[in-house]
Protein backbone atom coordinates (compact mmCIF):
# COMPACT_ATOMS: atom_id res chain seq x y z
CA UNK A 1 0.00 0.00 0.00
CA UNK A 2 1.30 3.48 -0.81
CA UNK A 3 2.66 5.24 2.25
CA UNK A 4 1.60 8.70 3.42
CA UNK A 5 4.99 10.06 2.39
CA UNK A 6 4.70 8.56 -1.11
CA UNK A 7 1.14 9.78 -1.38
CA UNK A 8 2.18 13.43 -1.08
CA UNK A 9 5.06 13.33 -3.56
CA UNK A 10 2.97 15.52 -5.88
CA UNK A 11 3.59 18.45 -3.49
CA UNK A 12 7.15 18.62 -4.81
CA UNK A 13 5.77 19.76 -8.18
CA UNK A 14 3.83 22.83 -6.97
CA UNK A 15 6.75 25.25 -7.25
CA UNK A 16 8.28 23.66 -10.37
CA UNK A 17 4.91 23.84 -12.17
CA UNK A 18 4.73 27.60 -11.59
CA UNK A 19 8.40 27.92 -12.64
CA UNK A 20 7.76 25.83 -15.77
CA UNK A 21 4.83 27.99 -16.87
CA UNK A 22 6.88 31.14 -16.28
CA UNK A 23 9.69 29.69 -18.39
CA UNK A 24 7.19 28.86 -21.15
CA UNK A 25 5.77 32.38 -21.30
CA UNK A 26 2.95 32.04 -18.77
CA UNK A 27 0.98 29.22 -20.39
CA UNK A 28 1.48 25.76 -21.86
CA UNK A 29 -0.27 22.54 -22.77
CA UNK A 30 -0.17 19.84 -20.07
CA UNK A 31 2.50 17.90 -21.98
CA UNK A 32 4.66 21.01 -22.45
CA UNK A 33 4.39 21.89 -18.76
CA UNK A 34 5.13 18.30 -17.67
CA UNK A 35 8.19 18.07 -19.93
CA UNK A 36 9.50 21.41 -18.61
CA UNK A 37 9.09 20.30 -14.98
CA UNK A 38 11.01 17.11 -15.77
CA UNK A 39 13.79 19.25 -17.25
CA UNK A 40 13.89 21.78 -14.40
CA UNK A 41 13.70 19.12 -11.67
CA UNK A 42 16.04 16.61 -13.35
CA UNK A 43 13.44 13.84 -13.15
CA UNK A 44 14.99 10.48 -14.03
CA UNK A 45 13.78 8.28 -16.88
CA UNK A 46 12.77 5.65 -14.33
CA UNK A 47 10.52 8.17 -12.56
CA UNK A 48 9.10 9.44 -15.86
CA UNK A 49 8.15 5.96 -16.98
CA UNK A 50 6.82 4.65 -13.64
CA UNK A 51 3.17 3.62 -13.97
CA UNK A 52 0.18 3.78 -11.63
CA UNK A 53 -1.86 0.61 -10.95
CA UNK A 54 -4.30 1.95 -13.58
CA UNK A 55 -1.47 1.96 -16.15
CA UNK A 56 -1.22 5.74 -16.45
CA UNK A 57 2.13 7.53 -15.94
CA UNK A 58 2.61 8.35 -12.24
CA UNK A 59 4.68 11.52 -12.85
CA UNK A 60 2.13 13.01 -15.24
CA UNK A 61 -0.61 12.21 -12.73
CA UNK A 62 1.32 13.91 -9.92
CA UNK A 63 1.70 17.07 -12.02
CA UNK A 64 -2.02 17.01 -12.78
CA UNK A 65 -2.77 16.90 -9.04
CA UNK A 66 -0.35 19.79 -8.46
CA UNK A 67 -2.23 21.79 -11.09
CA UNK A 68 -5.55 20.89 -9.41
CA UNK A 69 -4.50 22.38 -6.06
CA UNK A 70 -2.75 25.41 -7.58
CA UNK A 71 -5.92 26.22 -9.52
CA UNK A 72 -7.97 26.03 -6.32
CA UNK A 73 -5.47 28.36 -4.66
CA UNK A 74 -5.99 30.89 -7.47
CA UNK A 75 -2.47 30.55 -8.88
CA UNK A 76 -3.55 28.94 -12.16
CA UNK A 77 -6.48 29.64 -14.45
CA UNK A 78 -8.95 26.95 -15.41
CA UNK A 79 -7.76 24.89 -18.33
CA UNK A 80 -9.36 26.11 -21.54
CA UNK A 81 -8.79 24.27 -24.81
CA UNK A 82 -6.18 22.14 -23.06
CA UNK A 83 -4.00 25.08 -21.93
CA UNK A 84 -2.76 25.73 -18.39
CA UNK A 85 -1.96 29.37 -17.59
CA UNK A 86 -0.72 31.46 -14.67
CA UNK A 87 -2.96 34.00 -12.99
CA UNK A 88 -1.50 37.40 -12.10
CA UNK A 89 -1.02 36.09 -8.55
CA UNK A 90 0.57 32.87 -9.81
CA UNK A 91 3.05 34.72 -12.03
CA UNK A 92 4.45 36.46 -8.93
CA UNK A 93 4.41 33.43 -6.62
CA UNK A 94 7.39 31.19 -5.86
CA UNK A 95 6.71 28.16 -3.68
CA UNK A 96 8.88 25.99 -1.46
CA UNK A 97 7.85 22.49 -0.45
CA UNK A 98 6.69 23.91 2.91
CA UNK A 99 4.50 26.44 1.08
CA UNK A 100 3.04 23.64 -1.02
CA UNK A 101 2.25 21.63 2.09
CA UNK A 102 0.43 24.59 3.65
CA UNK A 103 -1.68 25.01 0.50
CA UNK A 104 -2.54 21.31 0.54
CA UNK A 105 -3.49 21.37 4.26
CA UNK A 106 -5.64 24.46 3.71
CA UNK A 107 -7.57 22.83 0.86
CA UNK A 108 -8.02 19.58 2.82
CA UNK A 109 -9.49 21.61 5.70
CA UNK A 110 -11.87 23.38 3.30
CA UNK A 111 -12.98 20.03 1.85
CA UNK A 112 -13.48 18.55 5.32
CA UNK A 113 -15.61 21.53 6.39
CA UNK A 114 -17.76 21.21 3.27
CA UNK A 115 -18.29 17.50 3.86
CA UNK A 116 -19.40 18.20 7.41
CA UNK A 117 -21.83 20.84 6.11
CA UNK A 118 -23.31 18.21 3.82
CA UNK A 119 -23.56 15.74 6.72
CA UNK A 120 -21.17 13.39 4.96
CA UNK A 121 -18.40 13.22 7.52
CA UNK A 122 -15.53 11.26 5.98
CA UNK A 123 -12.17 10.31 7.38
CA UNK A 124 -9.73 11.85 4.86
CA UNK A 125 -7.15 9.18 5.71
CA UNK A 126 -9.46 6.57 4.21
CA UNK A 127 -10.14 8.51 1.05
CA UNK A 128 -6.80 7.69 -0.54
CA UNK A 129 -4.01 10.10 -1.40
CA UNK A 130 -4.01 12.02 -4.68
CA UNK A 131 -1.07 10.00 -5.99
CA UNK A 132 -3.03 6.78 -5.46
CA UNK A 133 -5.97 8.16 -7.42
CA UNK A 134 -5.43 8.55 -11.13
CA UNK A 135 -6.71 12.07 -11.81
CA UNK A 136 -7.06 11.34 -15.52
CA UNK A 137 -9.49 8.56 -14.64
CA UNK A 138 -11.25 10.37 -11.78
CA UNK A 139 -14.37 10.82 -13.88
CA UNK A 140 -16.07 7.43 -13.84
CA UNK A 141 -17.20 7.61 -17.47
CA UNK A 142 -13.59 8.10 -18.59
CA UNK A 143 -12.58 4.85 -16.92
CA UNK A 144 -15.60 3.09 -18.41
CA UNK A 145 -14.80 4.46 -21.87
CA UNK A 146 -11.21 3.20 -21.84
CA UNK A 147 -12.34 -0.15 -20.43
CA UNK A 148 -14.88 -0.45 -23.26
CA UNK A 149 -12.19 0.27 -25.85
CA UNK A 150 -9.74 -2.17 -24.26
CA UNK A 151 -12.41 -4.87 -24.35
CA UNK A 152 -12.67 -4.59 -28.15
CA UNK A 153 -10.87 -7.09 -30.38
CA UNK A 154 -7.86 -5.58 -32.12
CA UNK A 155 -9.72 -5.36 -35.44
CA UNK A 156 -12.51 -3.52 -33.62
CA UNK A 157 -10.04 -0.96 -32.27
CA UNK A 158 -8.71 -0.42 -35.78
CA UNK A 159 -12.22 0.27 -37.09
CA UNK A 160 -12.96 2.50 -34.10
CA UNK A 161 -9.79 4.51 -34.85
CA UNK A 162 -10.94 4.76 -38.47
CA UNK A 163 -14.29 6.17 -37.31
CA UNK A 164 -12.59 8.58 -34.92
CA UNK A 165 -10.31 9.95 -37.64
CA UNK A 166 -13.25 10.35 -40.01
CA UNK A 167 -15.20 12.25 -37.34
CA UNK A 168 -12.12 14.45 -36.80
CA UNK A 169 -12.13 15.52 -40.47
CA UNK A 170 -9.89 12.98 -42.21
CA UNK A 171 -10.99 11.73 -45.62
CA UNK A 172 -10.54 8.43 -47.47
CA UNK A 173 -9.64 6.68 -44.20
CA UNK A 174 -8.85 3.02 -44.84
CA UNK A 175 -7.83 0.23 -42.49
CA UNK A 176 -4.98 -1.54 -44.25
CA UNK A 177 -3.43 -3.52 -41.39
CA UNK A 178 -1.82 -6.68 -42.59
CA UNK A 179 1.15 -8.83 -41.60
CA UNK A 180 4.54 -7.65 -42.80
CA UNK A 181 3.50 -3.99 -43.02
CA UNK A 182 5.71 -2.87 -40.11
CA UNK A 183 2.83 -1.77 -37.93
CA UNK A 184 0.95 0.39 -40.44
CA UNK A 185 -2.72 -0.17 -39.62
CA UNK A 186 -4.35 2.40 -41.88
CA UNK A 187 -4.14 5.57 -43.94
CA UNK A 188 -6.14 8.71 -44.64
CA UNK A 189 -6.05 12.17 -46.15
CA UNK A 190 -6.04 15.35 -44.07
CA UNK A 191 -7.14 18.46 -45.94
CA UNK A 192 -5.71 21.58 -44.29
CA UNK A 193 -7.31 23.84 -46.89
CA UNK A 194 -8.37 23.46 -50.56
CA UNK A 195 -4.73 23.82 -51.62
CA UNK A 196 -2.92 21.73 -49.00
CA UNK A 197 -3.51 18.05 -48.16
CA UNK A 198 -1.44 15.45 -46.36
CA UNK A 199 -1.41 11.70 -46.63
CA UNK A 200 -1.34 10.28 -43.12
CA UNK A 201 -0.53 6.75 -41.93
CA UNK A 202 -1.72 5.52 -38.54
CA UNK A 203 -0.97 2.73 -36.11
CA UNK A 204 -3.20 1.43 -33.29
CA UNK A 205 -1.88 0.15 -29.96
CA UNK A 206 -4.65 -1.31 -27.79
CA UNK A 207 -3.11 -2.00 -24.38
CA UNK A 208 -2.51 -0.49 -20.95
CA UNK A 209 1.28 -0.33 -21.11
CA UNK A 210 3.72 2.28 -22.35
CA UNK A 211 4.78 2.70 -25.97
CA UNK A 212 8.54 3.18 -26.22
CA UNK A 213 10.87 4.92 -28.66
CA UNK A 214 11.62 1.76 -30.73
CA UNK A 215 7.96 1.64 -31.80
CA UNK A 216 8.19 5.24 -33.02
CA UNK A 217 11.38 4.53 -34.97
CA UNK A 218 9.97 1.40 -36.60
CA UNK A 219 6.75 3.19 -37.52
CA UNK A 220 8.67 6.12 -38.98
CA UNK A 221 10.80 3.72 -41.00
CA UNK A 222 7.64 2.19 -42.48
CA UNK A 223 6.36 5.69 -43.31
CA UNK A 224 9.34 6.75 -45.42
CA UNK A 225 8.37 7.40 -49.01
CA UNK A 226 4.72 6.59 -48.30
CA UNK A 227 3.26 9.51 -46.33
CA UNK A 228 3.92 13.01 -45.06
CA UNK A 229 2.82 12.40 -41.51
CA UNK A 230 2.04 9.60 -39.05
CA UNK A 231 -0.23 9.09 -36.04
CA UNK A 232 0.03 6.47 -33.31
CA UNK A 233 -3.09 5.97 -31.19
CA UNK A 234 -2.92 4.01 -27.95
CA UNK A 235 -5.14 3.36 -24.96
CA UNK A 236 -1.96 3.41 -22.85
CA UNK A 237 0.72 6.08 -22.72
CA UNK A 238 4.07 7.01 -24.25
CA UNK A 239 7.45 7.06 -22.52
CA UNK A 240 9.44 10.29 -22.46
CA UNK A 241 11.92 8.71 -24.91
CA UNK A 242 9.03 8.01 -27.28
CA UNK A 243 7.81 11.61 -27.06
CA UNK A 244 11.30 12.94 -27.78
CA UNK A 245 11.70 10.56 -30.73
CA UNK A 246 8.33 11.61 -32.16
CA UNK A 247 9.42 15.25 -32.39
CA UNK A 248 13.08 14.69 -33.25
CA UNK A 249 14.49 17.38 -35.54
CA UNK A 250 15.01 16.35 -39.15
CA UNK A 251 12.69 13.34 -38.95
CA UNK A 252 9.15 13.02 -40.34
CA UNK A 253 6.70 14.07 -37.60
CA UNK A 254 4.69 11.47 -35.71
CA UNK A 255 1.68 12.60 -33.69
CA UNK A 256 1.08 10.71 -30.45
CA UNK A 257 -2.43 10.14 -29.09
CA UNK A 258 -2.38 8.49 -25.66
CA UNK A 259 -5.31 7.27 -23.56
CA UNK A 260 -6.00 10.72 -22.10
CA UNK A 261 -6.07 12.41 -25.51
CA UNK A 262 -8.15 9.58 -26.90
CA UNK A 263 -10.79 10.23 -24.23
CA UNK A 264 -10.63 13.98 -24.93
CA UNK A 265 -11.31 13.34 -28.61
CA UNK A 266 -14.34 11.17 -27.79
CA UNK A 267 -15.58 13.95 -25.49
CA UNK A 268 -15.08 16.70 -28.04
CA UNK A 269 -16.78 14.72 -30.80
CA UNK A 270 -19.42 13.30 -28.41
CA UNK A 271 -18.63 9.93 -29.93
CA UNK A 272 -19.70 6.91 -27.93
CA UNK A 273 -20.72 9.21 -25.08
CA UNK A 274 -24.13 10.55 -24.12
CA UNK A 275 -23.67 14.14 -22.84
CA UNK A 276 -25.50 15.17 -19.69
CA UNK A 277 -25.76 18.64 -18.09
CA UNK A 278 -25.14 19.01 -14.37
CA UNK A 279 -24.16 21.79 -11.96
CA UNK A 280 -21.93 22.24 -8.92
CA UNK A 281 -22.88 24.77 -6.26
CA UNK A 282 -20.46 27.73 -6.14
CA UNK A 283 -20.12 28.17 -2.38
CA UNK A 284 -18.03 31.35 -2.79
CA UNK A 285 -20.96 33.05 -4.51
CA UNK A 286 -23.00 32.75 -1.30
CA UNK A 287 -20.24 34.00 1.03
CA UNK A 288 -21.31 37.65 0.86
CA UNK A 289 -24.86 36.67 1.81
CA UNK A 290 -23.74 34.72 4.86
CA UNK A 291 -22.41 37.88 6.53
CA UNK A 292 -24.99 39.45 8.85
Amino acid sequence: MTSKKAGTQFLHHFGPLLDALRALGGSATPDEATDKIAELSNISERQLNEALPSGGPRFKNQVAWARFYLKREGLLDSSKRGVWSLTEKGAKTHLTYADAHEIFKKQVQIDTARRKQKHKATDTDDAGTPEELDISASANYRTQLLDAILALPFEGFERLSQRLLREAGFQQVLVTGRSGDNGIDGEGILEVNPFVTFKVLFQCKRYRGSVGAPVIRDFRGAMLGRADKGIILTTGNFTQDARREARRDGAPPVELVDGDKLVEMFEKLELGLIPRITFDVDQKFFDEFRVR
